[in-house]
């Protein structure tokens, strides 16, 4: 049977423990005296990050846990993931709630409770497909930025002692308006260091994390369909464990206006293609390399289920907002690399003040309200904002892509 913690060990992150173990039990003390028995709230709970996150935190035994993320399903499978994992603190207190984090229910929550201790906010737009159209960017900023400014002012009024918001490694340098937004978040929630403690990280792909092109793998072995990946993008890699404790890290350790990083070499990046070769041979097939998409639909609609080969589409990355490799930092950043064995941080990096951070909103929100925006418009003011942003728009997208 296939076990895709076990191929992720081993064909992956080639980690048989976490990364950051060594980390997590030196600064135990740490961790505990600012955990146990804290109230914790966390803002896009059920998905892959958020989730790890929290089944990181609990393990240092919160008071209690308020869950927020719009999506039904995954909060319903957290819980029952949460209460099915062998020795882990689950408090009495553990609550989840459909909604989106913008709603007045939200607010209610936080001036009934009074608060919380810890609040990290894991509700974002990932994907770089979330950036096709006007519409789909609109979307993905008012989701990650504009929503995330209401946020922070909510926070102001119940500040928490640790506030985590999680960034991506393609915010250091940005070449598509995903990573570009999330450099903007943080230049955002920076702006607020000065009312409660401000942290973020920026971090690796999470393998087979929802949604993304690992996992959708596995959708499509089920469903007898071939495998398709670039086989030119090259990707740093962090296991679902790895991506909530690198959170929780940062969250409770960091200092305000610190970004945290994992400490991997450029070694370690790795190619879609390459892991899918192994994802092939771990699902007991050999591959057949097919010319193109339609070749390889039909060699998968003609397949028997006793056949012991499965087809592949690789391809040349040519989307708008791919990038050809990721970074961490950038020059200019002040890094530490010695307080952690498996943790690099960000001390300083150029922050906008919060006049011209409130300045850019209002210029993105003038621009929304324009029934006749385009994509373009939005692009060329985040390049105002941020001058290294390098955009190219390429004419197609990933939702044109198996």
């Amino acid at each position: 049977m296939f076990n895709l913690q076990k191929f992720i060990a081993d064909s992956v992150t080639y980690r048989p423990v976490s990364m950051f173990a060594t980390d997590i039990e030196a600064n135990k003390e740490t961790l505990i005296a600012e955990i146990k028995d804290k109230k914790v709230c966390v803002i896009g709970g059920a998905g892959s990050i958020g989730s790890s996150f929290i089944k990181a935190v609990l393990r240092f035994e919160p008071a209690s846990v308020v869950v927020i993320d719009l999506n039904e399903n995954g909060l319903a499978e957290l819980v029952r993931d949460v209460r099915s994992t062998e020795g882990l603190y689950v408090p009495d207190e553990f609550r989840c709630y459909t909604l989106n984090f913008a709603d007045p229910i939200f607010e209610r929550i936080f001036r009934e409770e009074k608060g919380f201790d810890i609040v990290a906010n894991f509700s974002a737009h990932k994907h770089v497909r979330s950036e096709k159209d006007k519409y789909s960017v609109q979307a993905l900023i008012e989701n990650n930025d504009i929503k995330a400014k209401k946020l922070m002012d909510l926070l102001c009024v119940y500040p928490p002692k640790h506030f985590f918001c999680v960034s991506t490694d393609k915010a250091a340098n940005p070449v598509n308006i995903m990573g570009a937004s999330k450099r903007i978040m943080e230049d955002l929630v920076m702006a607020y260091n000065f009312h409660f403690k401000v942290t973020t990280a920026r971090f690796a792909n999470v393998a087979f994390s929802n949604g993304s092109l690992p996992d959708g793998w596995i959708h499509r072995f089920q469903k007898k369909q071939p495998l398709a990946a670039p086989s030119d993008v090259k990707r740093y890699f962090v296991s679902p464990e790895e991506s909530g404790q690198i959170c929780m890290l940062a969250c409770i350790l960091g200092n305000s206006g610190e970004v945290f990083f994992p400490k991997l070499g450029e070694d370690q990046m790795l190619t879609f293609s390459a892991i899918c070769d192994d994802f092939v041979k771990a699902e007991g097939f050999t591959k057949v390399e097919c010319k193109n998409d339609l070749e390889a639909k039909q060699y998968a609609a003609q397949m028997s289920y006793e056949s012991d080969t499965y087809p592949v589409v690789y391809f040349k990355s040519d989307t708008t907002g791919e990038k050809a490799y990721e970074e961490f930092y950038v020059l200019g950043e002040k890094v530490d690399m010695e307080r952690f064995m498996s943790l690099g941080v960000v001390c300083e990096s150029t922050r906008r003040p919060m006049n011209e951070v409130n300045a850019f909103f209002g210029e993105l929100e003038g621009i929304f309200q324009n029934e006749d925006f385009t994509k373009t418009d939005v692009v060329e003011s985040i390049k105002k904002f941020i001058p290294n942003f390098e955009h190219e728009e390429k004419g197609k997208n990933l939702d044109q892509k198996m």
